[in-house]
């Protein structure tokens, strides 16, 4: 891979506001260095959609303005992002990764992208991502396959995919996703970085495209805990235009991640969620992590629950339906692409030749599933049934936070995966969301980070830590002391042990 990341892109995002308000460099400078890196890189990873250079660097200038004038600026003033193309913007385009919104440019931005911008943070352009975040590998995209920065042969995960592999590949030091299903925690687990699922409710979706309205989190990715949390809390907190909006202070998460510190909690490995079907390196590495855990003053037990391993069928009839409804909105006549409007045609046969058209096979066949669910006769055999697992699930949660104060396990069975070896079985593909779907269904607060490189094939390997609705910062208060403890042990951070970000692997 062409193109060396520079000193300016390999710092963190923390690093980046605090010399910024200092004036020791510029927005301009930081913006440029990171479009530098992405017109190097790009034919390579294909982490972007789209690159608002222009309009990147007009923000970089505001902000120099801004500290010129003497205005005290935030912590991300001035420090770049990856944005995931599925959160409007009414300055770009939001596709989706789908051809059914080629083009199409929103009349407003999301909230997330909006407190973004009041954050002074610099939007460098909109992600790849699979189809309607339906997808695991960002091969589901409309505009091609995303490539993990580690080799380029690999997946970077999905659907926040393209986010995961700027970051990683440094071409912005931070990036946001969503998670419906593990969409966040997996790409960043298999592109060695941090990635966070919030609490349900805990980021708005005001703006966020729905796949399924029960699930949907926007949430950050980033190469540091510490960048994470000053990410997480610059665009959470309440949305009086989101319905679903929780009405609650945003938890201390910053606080918790300059804590590092896991003396007396507890902490809980879910058995169900490792084991049998799991990669050797992936469980060698998670059991060295927890086993560091307990070494620094962790109290560690093991927990079970259950139903979890039913959470993925349940997820299939739930998150399905969900979208069968949501994705209904697009037929042609009001926005987005439409095929065979020649005057001839009722409106009727345009919506059925333009979703057939526009949908690629896996967001048709999630759509079947769901309407197939939801029809009458069958609603309470599957949809019913599903939801109700979704209750023993939360219930299976509830039971295990009475024991300890988080839950650990790996964020995914193997490392990233060769591209195309799971796009004819989907359900090879679905299983890379096992350990993540039990936090997306109890709506509850989980995290990824990096705990090593498994030995068999040198790529990154992600621990999980999940906590209670609202108590996200446990999950970073023990992220960040693993991640002192680890890069204390290896000498620096895992991104450091990547071959030159790939230039010797995947050519």
């Amino acid at each position: 891979m062409g193109g060396e990341a520079t000193e300016l892109t390999r710092l963190s995002a923390a690093e980046i506001g605090i010399a910024v308000a200092a004036g020791d460099v510029s927005a301009v400078e930081v913006t440029q260095a990171h479009l530098d890196r992405i017109v190097a890189v790009e034919p390579e990873l294909h982490a972007f959609l789209h690159v608002a250079g222009i309009g990147a660097l007009a923000a970089a200038e505001a902000v120099d303005r801004r500290r010129a004038a003497g205005e005290r600026l935030g912590p991300l003033a001035g420090v770049p992002l990856a944005l995931k193309d599925v959160l409007t913007t009414e300055d770009m385009p939001t596709t989706c990764g789908s051809k059914i919104l080629a083009g199409w440019r929103p009349p407003y931005d999301a909230t997330v992208t909006r407190r973004l911008r009041d954050a002074g943070v610099i939007i460098l352009g909109k992600t790849n991502m699979d189809e309607f975040a339906m997808g695991s590998s960002t091969e589901n995209s409309a505009f091609g396959t995303s490539r993990n920065p580690w080799d380029r042969s690999r997946v970077p995960g999905g659907s926040s995919g393209g986010s995961s592999a700027a970051v990683a590949g440094y071409e912005a030091p931070l990036g946001i996703g969503t998670d419906t299903g593990g969409s966040i925690r997996q790409p960043a687990a298999v592109c060695g970085i941090v990635g966070m699922k919030p609490t349900y409710g805990g980021s708005s979706r005001y703006g966020l495209v729905a796949f399924a309205s029960s699930l949907d989190t926007p949430g950050p990715l980033a190469r540091t805990v510490l960048d994470a949390a000053l990410l997480h809390e610059a665009f959470s907190g309440h949305d009086p235009r989101d319905a679903t909006s929780v009405n609650a202070p945003v938890p201390p998460v910053v606080a918790a991640a300059r804590q590092a510190d896991v003396a007396g909690l507890r902490i809980g490995v879910v058995s169900e969620l490792s084991g049998e079907g799991f990669q050797s390196g992936v469980q060698s590495k998670f059991t060295e992590a927890v086993e560091l855990l307990e070494s620094l003053g962790a109290k560690v037990t093991e927990v079970s629950c259950p139903h979890f391993r039913y959470a993925l069928p349940a997820y299939y009839l739930i998150a399905p339906s969900e979208a069968s409804s949501n994705l209904a909105r697009f037929d042609a006549m009001r926005y987005g692409l439409r095929v065979g409007d020649d005057g001839t045609r009722s409106a009727d046969e345009v919506m059925s030749l333009t979703r057939a058209a526009g949908f690629g096979p896996e967001v048709k066949r999630r759509i079947m599933l769901g309407t197939y669910a939801l029809s009458s006769g069958y609603y309470d055999a599957y949809y019913g049934k599903a939801q109700q697992v979704r209750t023993l699930i939360c219930r299976d949660f509830d039971a295990a936070f009475d024991q300890v104060d988080v839950l650990v396990s790996p964020t995914t069975p193997t490392t990233a995966f060769p591209i195309g070896e799971r796009v004819d079985d989907p359900m090879a593909m679905y299983l890379a969301d096992l350990c993540t779907i039990p936090s997306d269904l109890a709506m509850n607060a989980a995290i990824s980070v990096p705990c090593g490189l498994a030995p068999e094939d040198g790529l990154p390997v992600g621990l999980q830590v999940m906590a209670p609705a609202l108590a996200d910062d446990r999950t970073y208060r023990v992220a960040a002391a693993l991640e002192a403890a680890l890069e204390q042990r290896w000498g620096g951070p895992l991104l450091a042990q990547a071959p030159a970000l790939g230039e010797s692997k995947g050519r």
